[in-house]
């Protein structure tokens, strides 16, 4: 579990380092632009999700997400309290890992954003983003394991730019980037909406492909 526990939480850090240090980068070189930013944005964020499933999967399988946590939990292929760990990891994690970006860029390193994120537009968004988020990953367990990791990759890739809040989709992703006034923030008062709504997604994504992705049963002898 120590090493389950450590995987996770290097894994939410890795990826938040990437989301707002890139975040950071791509802001600062695009001039203005904000289409070029969110695209230098999106490109790490989807190409790290690769690199941090595939390698960390076969540890701790590689969550790095408490709405994914939760959704493993429901099928009840993790325990509630190992979960609840996860889940700690993975906030602790996520913070740590926006505080290391804003040390590489010379940002304060606690600097709450002010980037409001709210609305029925952005919480559609979220659901939409999450729901597809662990819809994806349980599909592709069942489907094709191995292919996971780029799945889950190109699918933040595209939900970045097809989504209206261009999909946090994580809750520890979510609070931690409340602590950064940069480029991938969101005000800590938009943080609880976002989350809540991520929850609702996650658990009725479990429910739905729990339902598609039953194995149809043998029909009875003689029948």
């Amino acid at each position: 579990m120590q090493r389950k526990l450590a995987a996770e939480w290097l894994g939410t850090f890795s990826l938040l380092a990437t989301v707002i240090g890139s975040g950071i980068m791509a802001e600062r070189l695009a001039g203005g632009n904000v289409a070029i930013a969110l695209l230098g944005n999106t490109i790490p964020t989807g190409a790290i999700l690769v690199v941090l499933i595939t390698i960390f999967g076969p540890i701790s399988g590689a969550h790095f997400n408490p709405a994914v946590t939760l959704a493993f939990a429901l099928r009840r292929e993790i325990a509630p309290r190992d979960a609840c760990l996860y889940v700690v990891v993975q906030v602790i994690g996520g913070i740590a890992g926006v505080f290391a970006a804003h040390v590489m860029f010379d940002n304060a390193l606690i600097d709450p954003s002010t980037t409001v994120r709210t609305g029925t537009g952005q919480w559609v968004g979220e659901f939409v983003a999450t729901f597809g988020l662990v819809g994806t990953i349980l599909a592709c367990l069942k489907a094709r394991a191995d292919a996971v990791p780029m799945a889950v990759g190109l699918y933040i890739t595209a939900a970045y730019w097809f989504t209206s809040s261009t999909s946090f989709a994580n809750p520890a992703v979510t609070i931690a980037r409340g602590f950064s006034n940069t480029f991938a923030g969101i005000s800590p008062a938009d943080v609880g909406s976002f989350v809540a709504v991520q929850i609702v997604a996650a658990i009725l994504a479990t429910w739905f492909f729990r339902w598609m992705l039953a194995e149809d049963r043998a029909a009875p002898a003689g029948r």
